[in-house]
């Protein structure tokens, strides 16, 4: 028995051993191949080359946050020889471009994630064809245009998801025919106009999230016939009322509608029956009703009720704060009367009863520990009696009894918000701290009694919110930028108040600045804040956004100014969110009002308070300084001093404007800041020298590390050539272009910041004193990265840029390899419409394309032949020109077109590349000699250049052997590495990891030399 146990267990071990392994569809493979290629992403989960293998076809759940990007595959097709792509996520990766046309080749996909990127363009039509999807995210991008009505094919689908993207236009109506649809996200995506009609056949939908959008007319009815369990309206145009069948979402655990501004009130009645609610927010939705009508101790559920700002009256009910789970309760702006109920339940922590009509003694229960109860302008009367248990200045802030009515005792105050120290202005104002961590329902009132503050909400879906935030960075456009250093944020309601002041007219000076979205391209810059902002309770700003504000910058202050007239010695500053904006960009809970600063100055002259003292002060100083002055004047050597000083001031000033008009104000350094950093630019920090001056490495206060460049005085790259640099880099930005981060335009020696590349610049990693070991696929990378740069200069950013100083030594590399272009001192923008564009010669011979040395001619093809010199050394693993190799290989272009001709063009590649892909390195050789042909028309784009280095393009054929090669070997010249124009030898890489061969000379004149290199030019040069 056993031994026939063990032969049929060896017949089935043989018949398996037989069977074919399973592989991918060719042409699904080849779409992915492609995919990944034009998204910049590698297949993380592949070990054997083919892509459905590893965790592509085990159990691993795609979802899996360790394998990223993604695949899973189904290979039970033909008998179990062919797998089928099932499933893509690229998610969380910044991957760049549009979604590939390539992806509706994989048909087969049901699974397709691609949220938290940067993808711009539109959803391409063709996604409708992919009939067997069943999950499909775009979330988190930069997308735009209009939903495509082919989605509506997509009949398999479940979940369905494009929010936080730019999109524009309604809801198709062929949406209406996703019957399997249960999920829908689509907040803060750009959408308007009414839901259509045909939604309403969507009645297995079970989650809709639509909030932020300006979706118009009424909350459709044929929503209540959903089966929803969570819904969420907030942030949107809609009209009451609300309709009275959502009664029938008895199965809701979440319900947010907010911020209904026209139409008439609604009845509370519809919430009767849902009473599984955990989430119930009806926030400023004109809800006019009695919280008596609802019994809600069948709400047993219910953690978390936000009826605020409404019109709700009558009593507070004791049942509400008898729920057993009920932690936060906000019933603030309403027309709630009588007391507060006697008891509560002990773990109801956050109570939000501001601005209602409340009166009477204050029960037992206000004394707990650790309570958050906001009271703020009610009618109670607060005295030592009961005040004790509360927060003290409680009775400065109820609605009929401000403090100091009519005995003011001051006439401005100033607040650095969230700060904890207090801060000196630039005007010679003075900001206080306000430190205190406000929480869901907290005021705090300053001693002495000067100024308040009051809080309202819970961010939602976080359990750590914070409503104080900081940013040790510096700010642009302003002169104190330690006042936004911090700032305060709330994700409901913030206001602040000032108290006791002189009745007159005022100015209020608001102080914003986001720190909170990067400027950069990746989904954490997608966020946008928006927020209302009141004075006085006058409505000054709807929708306010800090970055659109700021010219779409962040790190850069705003200031708005209000003239308000205070009338009972009171102000009321209200920041309001009303459901505007991003939730979750770039976390959980990111949401709401934000501030800085805010000072108060009188436009009258006081006769209270610290101002009038001032203006007293200031009276006797004006008395001491007109005597100074006499005496001054009296000394003439004296004086003559101070003209000079003053006149050498403005002639900085003015350059420091002159810079400031042509770049901006990016973000601003001082000098004592960087001097810091640097260790007062230590030499043991130095990291190179280039023709402007030296390069440092330092330290940031927030811990960053940075390459300070400085541009000395003696630098042939003047200050406008600095500024194009700052004015270039600031509006490009790509990954393999060098991050600036700020600069500093103080005294005659600006300083330029740039993000530090621990590996130094590309020519010393290859061929320098201490170089470094890079194989090929590196090497490959390099090359590639470096092309897509350049084609996003030329062909992809906003701007047309030509570098026109492309070399190794401008090339940076950082810690895992990847090359970032630098140096964009001398870039020049060029206009698509122009064929070229003439202009003195400027960069570094053995780099320069042949129309560009001879005539001035430049255009993007000036890159690209530079790129091809960069891409042979890269190859060879040597610098252009080396007089110290044998005499035919002194000179790089010689040399290769000599191997190539014989066809040894393998015998270029770096001796010590031992491995190396044959096919690869050939396909780099071939590009590299079409980048170099002489004349500019021969030579490819750089995104033909991407494309044919990936193998999406096949290389075309290498013409003869450029003219400017023979007539210089008749002649028997060679390359020089001279520099011509008005420009010197271009500054090596931005941040500082130069080559350390010396520069080579600079020319006094223009290239009125013999050359054979330029004199064999010119027939090509056009």
């Amino acid at each position: 028995m056993a031994l026939s146990v063990l032969l049929l267990l060896l017949a089935a071990v043989a018949q398996a051993q037989k069977a074919p392994t399973a592989t991918t569809d060719r042409i699904e493979a080849e779409a992915l191949k492609a995919v990944f290629e034009k998204l910049d992403q590698k297949a993380e989960w592949n070990t054997t080359g083919d892509p459905c293998s590893g965790a592509a076809t085990d159990s691993t759940d795609i979802n899996d946050s360790s394998i990223n990007p993604a695949i899973k595959c189904d290979c039970s097709d033909q008998n179990n020889t062919v797998c089928h792509i099932t499933g893509l996520k690229i998610y969380d990766k910044d991957a760049t471009g549009q979604i590939p046309g390539e992806l509706r080749n994989l048909t087969h996909l049901t699974h397709l994630n691609l949220s938290h990127n940067f993808l711009v363009g539109t959803i391409p039509s063709f996604i409708g064809e992919l009939a067997a999807m069943q999950y499909m995210t775009f979330g988190i991008n930069a997308l735009s245009g209009s939903i495509p009505k082919e989605l509506g094919n997509l009949t398999n689908l479940v979940s369905l998801g494009f929010s936080s993207n730019n999109f524009s236009g309604s809801l198709p109506s062929e949406l209406g025919s996703l019957f399997k649809l249960e999920e829908l996200f689509i907040d803060s995506a750009g959408l308007s106009g009414e839901l259509p009609s045909s939604l309403s056949k969507l009645t297995r939908m079970k989650i809709l999230w639509a909030s932020d959008n300006n979706f118009t007319g009424q909350i459709p009815d044929y929503i209540g016939s959903w089966n929803l369990t969570d819904l969420r309206f907030q942030g949107n145009s809609f009209q009451g009322p609300l309709p009275a069948n959502l009664s029938n979402l008895v199965q809701l655990t979440n319900l947010r509608i907010g911020d209904i501004a026209s139409g008439s009130s609604s009845s509370l009645a519809f919430i009767s029956n849902m009473t599984s609610l955990n989430t119930l927010i009806l926030r400023n939705c004109m809800v006019s009703d009695s919280l008596a009508l609802i019994d809600f101790s069948k709400f047993a559920s219910l953690t978390l009720l936000d009826l605020s700002f409404n019109n709700i009256t009558g009593q507070v009910p004791q049942t509400l704060l008898n729920l057993n789970f009920l932690s936060y309760l906000f019933l603030g702006n309403n027309n709630l009367t009588g007391s507060l109920p006697s008891s509560k339940i002990r773990s109801l922590r956050n109570l939000d009863f501001s601005y209602n009509q409340l009166s009477g003694n204050f029960p037992f229960w206000v004394s707990e520990e650790d309570l958050q109860l906001n009271l703020v302008a009610n009618n109670f009367m607060v005295n030592i009696s009961n005040n004790s248990a509360l927060p003290s200045g409680l009775e400065c802030l109820q609605q009929n009894t401000p403090c100091f009515l009519g005995s003011p005792h001051s006439a401005s105050f100033a607040v650095d918000c969230g700060s904890t120290r207090f801060i000196s202005g630039s005007r010679n104002s003075s900001y206080q701290a306000d430190a205190t961590n406000l929480g869901a329902a907290s005021y705090h009132v300053t001693e002495p009694l000067t100024w308040g503050i009051s809080n309202v909400g819970k961010f939602m879906d976080t359990p750590n919110g914070t409503t104080i935030i900081n940013n040790a960075r510096q700010f642009q456009a302003t002169l104190d930028s330690e006042l936004f250093q911090t700032a305060r944020m709330s994700p409901s309601s913030l206001r602040y108040y000032g108290i006791g002041l002189q009745n007159g007219n005022y100015t209020v000076s608001l102080q914003f600045a986001e720190f909170g979205f990067e400027d950069t391209e990746s989904w954490k810059s997608r966020g946008r804040r928006v927020f209302d902002i009141y004075v006085q309770g006058e409505r000054k700003e709807k929708d306010f956004d800090i970055k659109k504000e700021a010219g779409g910058k962040s790190y850069t202050a705003v200031k708005k100014d209000y003239i308000v007239s205070v009338t009972r010695n009171f102000v009321e500053i209200h920041l309001f969110w009303a459901g505007k904006g991003t939730c979750c960009i770039p976390t959980q809970g990111y949401y709401g009002p934000t501030i800085s600063a805010l000072s108060l100055s009188p436009n009258f002259t006081p006769t209270i308070g610290n101002v009038a003292e001032q203006n007293s002060s200031t009276s006797k100083t004006v008395v001491i300084v007109a005597v100074a002055i006499g005496v001054t004047i009296l000394g003439l050597v004296a004086l003559v001093g101070i003209f000079l000083w003053r006149k050498k001031r403005r002639k900085l000033s003015l350059e420091q404007q002159e810079l400031y008009s042509i770049v901006g104000r990016p973000n601003i350094f001082s000098y004592g800041e960087l001097r810091s950093a640097t260790e007062n630019f230590s030499s043991s920090n130095r990291l190179g020298e280039g023709g402007y001056g030296a390069v440092y490495k330092g330290k940031l206060m927030d811990g960053r590390i940075v390459a300070v460049k400085q541009l000395s005085q003696t630098s042939h790259q003047g200050k406008k050539q600095f500024a194009t640099e700052i004015e270039t880099i600031s509006r490009v930005q790509h990954r393999n272009l060098v991050k600036l981060y700020g600069c500093c335009l103080e005294g005659n020696n600006p300083l330029l910041v740039y993000e530090y590349m621990e590996n130094g610049s590309l020519d010393k990693a290859l061929f320098g004193t201490e170089k470094l070991h890079i194989g090929w696929p590196a090497r490959f990378e390099i090359c590639l990265g470096i092309a897509r740069g350049l084609a996003y200069l030329h062909e992809e950013s906003s701007i047309r840029v030509v570098h026109r100083d492309i070399k190794a030594s401008n090339v940076l590399l950082d810690a895992n390899l990847n090359p970032k272009i630098s140096d964009f001192g001398l870039a020049k923008l060029y206009d698509d419409k122009m064929t070229h564009v003439s202009t003195k010669v400027a960069g570094t011979f053995g780099y320069l394309a042949p129309e560009y040395a001879m005539r001035g001619h430049m255009t993007e093809k000036v890159d690209v032949f530079a790129f091809g010199v960069v891409l042979l050394e890269t190859l060879a693993g040597r610098p252009n020109y080396d007089d110290v190799l044998e005499e035919d290989k002194i000179y790089i272009f010689e040399w290769v077109w000599r191997l190539y001709e014989s066809e040894r063009a393998l015998d270029i590649v770096d001796p010590n590349l031992t491995e190396f892909n044959s096919e690869e390195v050939l396909r780099a050789i071939h590009v590299a000699l079409l980048c170099t042909q002489g004349s500019p028309h021969r030579r490819p784009s750089m995104s033909r250049v991407v494309a044919m280095l990936t193998g999406d393009a096949e290389v075309g054929e290498v013409a003869a052997k450029p003219s400017y090669i023979t007539e210089w070997q008749i002649k028997g010249g060679g390359t020089t590495t001279t520099t011509t124009g008005s420009s010197s030898t271009s500054s090596s890489a931005a941040n500082g990891q130069w080559s350390s061969a010396p520069p080579p000379p600079r020319a006094t004149s223009s290239p009125k030399m013999s050359s054979p290199f330029l004199s064999s030019v010119v027939d090509e040069g056009r």
